[in-house]
């Protein structure tokens, strides 16, 4: 244990659980907000679309006729047929409903799958850059993160060659996400493919983190599911993003039907079950009005990435990978003449534009990297570039110092 203060004592475990520092500036940006200012917001990795109608009115229902109860720690049996039937008329694959489970969240989720599959000791594999909370979930139950880092040049998608050589003898598994947060790149079926073969080749478990499932441009457009390049994967996934349900903290996880009755026995002691109104709400966003509102918001992301990614090349600015999926771009700021980090805290500060640095996702090339999410509106979008666009000129007029 760890002397906090006189009084507290707080884990070891915590020293290497580093914050995540778009947090503080966040706060930064509510500060000025607070004082007048109007911040425009790229740093935040949330739909700024309120939860559809139908799934609002459905959770309302649940309210009123008193589906307030615990529910079996795996979910409703009626959630998670639903689930399965749009993983088979939607996705093109058959997933059994008794394969699913309902989790708090894709982070339950995760936590589950953690204590699931990780010994002390253990390490699992996860990408650099990649979401930095990963590497707490491992840590958590005991085991380590082993970051694989990915290459620009490979339009930051996982080469087999790199896992490979970062594979350890205690290494358990791998975790992977596609679409990716930071970079918004996709992995098509035939890579998912290959990289299920390794990880299963070497032993080891392999999770996929679809998150963002859905939240695809294409060419072609397509919602896409790792499980139909591999039946056995482990899936992990959300109502979050593309249904729009953030702080309904609903998420699933897919597993082979022998890992059902452990974590089953996990969710229990746990979790108890996930939110019974969420559970409730959720059954609405599978309805065809819920669905046509979440293709239009697809496409509305699909029209800011465009405006986004035009605004930021225009300014000089590199994309990172193509960005063909989730709602970021991982855009090289260095021609800027300043460290990512510095950038970042100068344009909020200065411009009152907010942006997350990319030593928040990790160490590889981080100090080259900003992620620009775009939740925001078009006129909002409009307002961060051209104050990108004023600082940029600023800078350069004294030569890139405060």
């Amino acid at each position: 244990m760890q002397v906090q203060d006189d009084r507290i004592l707080v884990a070891d475990r915590l020293k290497s659980i580093a914050p995540f520092r778009v947090m503080e500036l966040m706060k930064r940006a509510a500060q000025l907000e607070a004082e007048g200012h109007r911040v425009v917001h790229f740093e935040v990795g949330e739909p700024d679309f309120n939860t559809a109608e139908p799934i609002v009115e459905a959770g309302r229902r649940a309210l009123l006729e008193g589906h307030t109860k615990y529910t079996h720690a795996l979910g409703t049996e009626a959630l998670r047929e639903a689930l399965s039937k749009d993983y088979r008329e939607r996705l093109g694959v058959a997933i059994p409903a008794e394969r699913i489970v309902v989790t708090a969240g894709a982070s339950g989720g995760l936590l589950l799958l953690s204590a699931l599959l990780i010994d002390s000791g253990d390490g699992l594999l996860i990408t650099d850059p990649g979401y930095p909370c990963n590497a707490a979930f491992p840590r958590i139950v005991g085991g380590a993160a082993q970051p694989v880092a990915l290459r620009a040049e490979a339009g930051y998608l996982p080469q087999v060659d790199d896992l490979a050589g970062a594979w350890r003898p205690n290494t358990a598994g791998l975790l992977l996400a596609s679409p990716a947060n930071p970079t918004g790149a996709v992995m098509d079926g035939a890579r998912l493919a290959e990289v299920a073969e390794f990880v299963h080749g070497a032993g080891g478990f392999f999770i996929l983190d679809e998150i963002y499932q859905g939240l695809t441009y294409g060419p072609p457009p397509t919602a896409g599911t790792g499980l139909q390049a591999d039946a056995g994967l482990i899936v992990l996934n959300s109502f979050s993003k593309y249904f729009g349900m953030t702080g309904w903290r609903l998420g699933w996880v897919v597993v082979p039907e022998a890992l059902v009755a452990p974590i089953e026995r996990l969710a229990q002691n746990l979790f108890i079950s996930p939110s019974s109104v969420a559970q409730q709400a959720a059954l609405a966003a599978f309805s065809p009005q819920a669905m046509a509102i979440h293709e239009a918001r697809r496409q509305h992301f699909d029209a800011r990435r465009r405006q986004l990614l035009g605004g930021l090349e225009a300014l000089g600015f590199r994309a990172a990978a193509p960005a063909d999926g989730a709602f970021y771009l991982y855009m090289d700021v260095s021609s800027s003449g300043l460290d990512s980090y510095d950038f970042c805290w100068r344009l909020i500060n200065e411009f009152q534009v907010a942006a997350t640095p990319g030593i928040d996702f990790g160490e590889r090339e981080a100090h080259r990297f900003v992620r620009f999410a775009y939740t925001t509106d078009d006129e909002s979008i409009g307002l961060g570039l051209e104050r990108i666009g004023r600082a940029l000129e600023a800078w350069d007029s004294v030569g890139g110092q405060a």
